[in-house]
């Protein structure tokens, strides 16, 4: 794929290799002129997480893979890690073994190159005993298309094609910032993570409009129905019944939050948003948090784009986390470690950054802007972090077309 780099250019074609990654353009910062509150804290409060001394590895898992953009698992006690392809195939991992056949093949229906392709994917919470995986594709016109597919019990390892159902549709203005996260919450609902529409800054002020799902996290109910709705609201939806405002979002202000997950253990949210052309960020949605504005794009990071000095900031949820791109130029949202073959990971949220290689890790209790600790170096083209049904922790290469384990050692 070609994710394009926060810092301009298309990446994923550092000229070897394809890559992914949201884009950028031009941009300037500024200190703000005061600091946003921060979010609630989450309803069960973990203990920290220390860095000092951690060293992160990786394993590889299987290779093979064509520009692997996505991975988690289907909670089904199967073990099969499921492994999301930009062209439009989801692959099976099998006992540390690449299943021959796709999973699903949906690559006659999507546009794939850039930041386009099938970009998501979660299953039921209740699967097997609701047979229905969840994706998030760019379509034949370049759209944003959210589906829900069948998998039929008699044939675990495939997907059925023509029974795809038609959830959730958004023109996108642009080729690029597209999002494409899906995942379920504890509460049963499903995430969807879309970006501001493209080109740059925002031209079309996205990211502050209650009256676009573009620059969002969205939240729908997928068990019911709603009048022409192929889904329905959760009725504490934060802009139910608000004039003006789309009843889908949750949470906004997002320039391009490629990659979303929830702490298994706390339910707080946590995205990577990638930055225009100067920082990236890691932002959080406590559990019980709704409505939260992280500042897209008043905000890049911590400091102000528009305008460039001076921005007000009440009322922005700011990150927690940021890295310049003089660290790297995509962030690559991860997840909070809660399995329990690696002990040095216990408890930090690890994310990584697609241009650079580097992988950070920070303490997920505080709400404090910090710097990320560094806990791993590499010449990974990162393209996403997820778990299997355990909580271990993976990544995938898309440079080099890999499935990668997550270690740590103290």
């Amino acid at each position: 794929m070609a994710i394009t780099a926060a810092c301009g250019p298309t990446i994923g074609t550092p000229s070897a290799a394809p890559g992914t990654a949201p884009s950028t353009s031009a941009s300037s910062s500024g200190s703000p002129t005061a600091s946003a509150g921060s979010p609630s804290a989450s309803v069960v409060p973990p203990a920290s997480f220390d860095a000092t001394g951690l060293t992160v590895g990786l394993e590889t898992v299987v290779g093979g893979l064509a520009e692997p953009l996505a991975v988690t698992s289907a909670g089904d006690g199967t073990g099969r890690i499921f492994v999301v392809q930009q062209g439009g195939q989801i692959r099976i991992v099998r006992a540390s073994s690449l299943v021959a056949a796709p999973f699903l093949d949906i690559s006659d229906r999507i546009t794939s190159g850039g930041e386009r392709g099938l970009l998501g994917l979660s299953f039921h919470p209740d699967f097997p005993i609701d047979p229905r995986l969840f994706v998030n594709y760019t379509d034949v016109n370049g759209d944003t298309q959210v589906s829900s597919f069948v998998v039929n019990q008699s044939r675990p390892d495939a997907v059925d094609p023509a029974s795809e159902v038609k959830l959730l549709h958004i023109a996108q203005p642009y080729a690029n910032h597209n999002g494409g996260a899906v995942v379920f919450g504890p509460d049963g609902f499903l995430y969807i993570a879309t970006g501001d529409g493209g080109s740059g800054g925002d031209p079309h002020g996205n990211g502050q409009s209650l009256k676009t799902l573009l620059g969002k996290i969205l939240r729908i109910d997928i068990d019911r129905t709603d009048g022409n709705r192929a889904y329905a609201i959760p009725a504490d939806n934060p802009f139910v019944g608000t004039a003006g405002a789309l009843p889908e979002i949750f949470l906004f202000g997002l320039r391009n939050p490629w990659r979303i997950s929830f702490d298994r253990a706390t339910g707080d949210l946590w995205i990577g948003d990638v930055g225009q052309n100067a920082w990236e960020e890691v932002d959080v949605a406590r559990a019980g948090t709704s409505r939260e504005n992280y500042g897209w794009n008043t905000m890049e990071g911590n400091h102000c784009f528009r305008p460039s000095s001076d921005c007000i900031t009440t009322g922005l949820t700011l990150p927690v986390a940021e890295y310049s791109h003089e660290a790297g130029c995509t962030v690559i949202g991860g997840n909070v470690y809660r399995g329990s073959a690696q002990p040095a990971l216990a408890g930090g949220y690890f994310f990584g950054d697609y241009c650079s290689g580097t992988v950070w890790a920070i303490d997920p209790t505080s709400d404090a802007l910090r710097d990320p600790t560094v806990v791993l170096k590499s010449t990974v083209s990162f393209s996403s972090f997820g778990e299997d049904e355990a909580g271990e922790l993976y990544a995938t290469n898309i440079g080099s077309g890999e499935l990668l384990r997550v270690t740590g050692r103290r």
